[in-house]
């Protein structure tokens, strides 16, 4: 995909146009994405109080005992969205779900571990240690192209 921004000090409001030979599924998440018309809001709380959560601080996501806990560095937070509502509304190329009860940020993982058979732990870059699934196993090579 090539992008090329023009200056034009006549120009009101921003104006973007795509030339494609085709409709293709690149096109179509490109149309989405900048039909999208509010920013997508992650409300965490902690304690007795609500914060905004911005996606890119979110470490992973995970259910346990009934709730649903987003991991930041600056602690964990309970959300009140399910792990499917979140998992529609992150950036599919930054999240990815590593089992019925993890989403997993990419630019916050360390390393992949391959060596246990039928399984990956994700080394998380603040120090935590996640497990794919069998069923998302194969998802999980596919992303990273092995």
């Amino acid at each position: 995909m090539q992008i090329e921004i023009k200056i034009d000090s006549s120009c009101v409001e921003p104006k973007v146009i795509v030339l494609t030979d085709r409709m293709s599924d690149e096109v179509n998440e490109i149309l989405r994405r900048l039909s999208e018309e509010a920013p997508k809001v992650i409300a965490g709380f902690r304690e007795d109080t609500l914060e905004i959560l911005e996606p890119n601080e979110i470490v992973r996501i995970y259910a346990a005992s009934g709730k649903v806990i987003a991991v930041t560095d600056r602690g964990e937070y309970t959300l009140r969205q399910r792990l499917y509502e979140l998992e529609e509304k992150l950036d599919k190329a930054r999240f990815i779900r590593i089992s019925n009860s993890e989403i997993v940020n990419l630019r916050k993982v360390r390393s992949f571990d391959l060596s246990m058979a039928g399984t990956i732990c994700v080394s998380l870059k603040n120090g935590e240690n996640a497990f794919v699934s069998r069923r998302y196993v194969s998802r999980i090579r596919q992303v990273l192209g092995i």
